[in-house]
């Protein structure tokens, strides 16, 4: 069993998750049958990599969110299951590939994510803004999400990204600002903000998005100041999700947060003025994310 369905205590028992973060069945067809494009493109999704619990749901629905860039990533957050290291070299071919798998999912939406480059000078900027022109060309009428890094906090990169006109841009902040520093490795709170209220300025009609988990050991309180604080940079969607540990290595669950209290988070956000809330169990930064523009 995957570490998506439990968490390792101290002490190494299992903890059985409670009655809401159990997942139904999905039929394995949709998922095998967009694996098998995805790996004849040689294309990685974030949902694999990451080992989300909402894969086989996202593969049935016809929905991918694509990791550009590779899969290793040059960071190493705890909360993360993809893997750190050294990357190999952009493809340069990689935006017309995933343009042909996005046209052939036939998809109304389209969510891009990557994993962190700190070792480009621009952060994979440039390619984010490949990959947005060639879906353009592509599939004129999908919408386009870019889930980003925040490249160092450089507002050129911020620029190029969003100058290639996504109609979301989304970054997370990943976790309240206390968490941050032991949750995030290399990147801060306070520059994701600044990212997000950069991205708002230079996309004024468009959508801002960001995103966090909960039960990484936050309090309820500093999860209504992330929501202020994400209001305030402009957002007009926030996402909030259960953080599940993904492999023995990761950081332990420090709590499961019931669903009333998700509905709290939702109202906060609403009270702040943000437009689209998406709050629950099972809730990432690109589940059902098509939802926020329909």
């Amino acid at each position: 069993m995957i570490e998506s369905l439990m968490t390792i205590s101290g002490d190494n028992k299992r903890q059985r998750l409670p009655a809401w973060l159990r997942k139904g069945g999905h039929s394995a067809e949709k998922t095998h049958e967009i694996k098998k494009g995805l790996r004849r493109l040689g294309l990685h999704t974030v949902c694999e990599e990451a080992r989300c619990p909402n894969l086989c749901e996202c593969f049935e629905r016809g929905t991918a969110t694509i990791m550009i860039m590779g899969a290793v990533c040059t960071r190493s957050c705890s909360f993360c299951a993809v893997e750190n290291g050294i990357p190999a070299h952009l493809d340069p071919l990689e935006p017309g590939r995933v343009a042909e798998e996005i046209k052939a999912l036939n998809l109304r939406h389209a969510v891009i994510t990557s994993v962190t480059r700190d070792d480009l000078a621009d952060g994979g900027a440039a390619h984010f803004a490949a990959v947005i022109s060639a879906v353009r060309a592509h599939c004129p009428e999908t919408t386009i999400e870019v889930l980003t890094p925040d490249f160092e906090g450089r507002e050129r990169d911020v620029k190029t990204v969003c100058n290639a006109s996504p109609d979301v841009f989304n970054h997370n902040v990943e976790t309240v600002e206390r968490l941050a520093p032991v949750i995030r490795d290399r990147a801060s709170y306070a520059r994701s903000i600044e990212v997000l209220a950069r991205a708002r300025v230079l996309m004024p009609h468009g959508l801002i998005k960001s995103g966090l988990m909960v039960g990484l050991g936050e309090t309820d309180e500093e999860v209504e100041q992330a929501i202020a604080d994400l209001a305030e940079a402009g957002c007009d969607v926030v996402t909030i999700g259960q953080y599940l540990r993904p492999a023995r290595t990761n950081r332990e669950v420090a709590r499961f947060v019931e669903p009333e209290t998700f509905q709290r988070y939702e109202a906060m956000g609403l009270k702040e003025g943000i437009k689209h809330m998406f709050c629950g169990p099972f809730v990432r930064s690109s589940y059902l994310a098509d939802k926020a523009l329909l």
